[in-house]
């Protein structure tokens, strides 16, 4: 079933008024002028672009159920192909979050910020560039070192991530091969970088983690965290990787374990939480209409909803990796019918970002 097309319905389109909306996790990258994981791929794809698909084939199946459709990694991600994704939606302001850049050397990753703050977001009806979180990694012994460069090369630079999804189904792709990453003795330890200058920390883990999460939240009282992605229970959606909701009751016991872990996590005020990322294949929905996604992503947004509260959530695109499954404004869309007149829409979508990410536009 095609998905739908948000900007074909009378009642999602915004005027040019309207357009004060804060997409709060967007990624930009170019894999033919920056370093990434897929530049030698990009490069042949671009050479020769039938070889796409042959070349999707030959990824393991962990990375395809995590990208779905690979040509958005293959290809430039910049203001001006946001611009068109994020007009429906009304954004004026957007935050890049660290999005993969390749370094051995730790002090190498800065030069996505300055790269990032370099980029024509602002002009040519490209929305502003309000914040930037950035790469680090709290168990380097330099992370101190890394993060005051960071802040030197660009006063956007409001936070830090550091991706700890991990899968004990070796089907699944995981980003770190270390499977509590967020509460090893070296992390928590070093942590104390992050706080000690004030930034917020973005964490990304699969959803069997999300204690995980509780642990380092409640090292760091005085710290704001943003769970983003739901806590991304995979396999929730439908079957992924060897073993994971591969039938309704293991879907059935991923979501009754992320409830719970969703509401002990809330338990602590200094975490927020996005609603973001409903679009990753990795959830187990392929490519689906925007009203089959609603529903099966309702339970997701509802239970956030009710477990953060409408001061402690907002809306953010993860655009580009989204796109295979959901149209950017459909996002919003799926918020206004499944919260429905619970929705705050100045704090979902506009103030609380602001407020957390301290930003200066938009």
């Amino acid at each position: 079933m095609p998905r739908g097309r948000a900007d074909d319905r009378e009642g999602d389109r915004v005027t040019e008024q309207a357009r004060d909306v804060v997409d709060a996790h967007i990624h930009q990258w170019d894999p033919f002028t920056t370093p990434r994981v897929v530049t030698a791929a990009a490069k042949v794809v671009r050479r020769v672009p039938p070889l796409l698909p042959a070349l999707a084939r030959l990824f393991p199946r962990s990375k395809r159920e995590f990208v779905g459709d690979p040509q958005y990694l293959v290809r430039e991600y910049l203001p001006r192909d946001y611009r068109a994704d994020g007009a429906a939606a009304g954004v004026g302001t957007v935050v890049h979050i660290e999005a993969g850049w390749q370094a051995k050397d730790p002090l190498a990753v800065v030069d996505e910020t300055r790269w990032v703050a370099g980029l024509p977001f602002g002009s040519a009806g490209a929305p502003e560039l309000g914040g930037i979180v950035v790469h680090a990694e709290p168990h380097d012994p330099h992370v101190g070192e890394v993060l005051d460069a960071h802040l030197a090369a660009s006063a956007l630079v409001c936070g830090v991530r550091c991706l700890a999804a991990h899968s004990q189904d070796r089907g699944v792709l995981s980003w770190t091969p270390a499977s509590h990453l967020y509460t090893e003795p070296g992390f928590l330890r070093g942590f104390a970088a992050v706080a000690e200058r004030g930034l917020t920390f973005d964490m990304w883990i699969y959803g069997q983690q999300l204690p995980d999460a509780v642990v380092l939240a409640g090292e760091y009282p005085e710290t704001t965290f943003v769970l983003d992605h739901y806590g991304t229970p995979v396999g929730v959606f439908g079957p992924r990787g060897r073993h994971t909701g591969d039938t309704s009751i293991a879907r059935d016991d991923i979501l009754r374990r992320w409830r719970d872990d969703i509401s002990a996590l809330a338990e602590l005020p200094n975490v927020v939480a996005k609603h973001s990322g409903l679009g990753m294949p990795v959830l187990g929905a392929g490519p689906v209409s925007r009203e089959r996604l609603r529903d099966l992503a309702a339970p997701l947004i509802s239970h956030l909803d009710a477990a953060f509260g409408p001061d402690r959530t907002f809306w953010s695109s993860n655009y580009p990796i989204d796109k295979p499954n959901l149209v950017l404004a459909d996002g919003v869309w799926m918020l206004r019918d499944v919260l429905a007149d619970r929705l705050d829409e100045d704090k979902m979508l506009r103030g609380n970002a602001r407020r957390v990410y301290r930003l200066s536009v938009g």
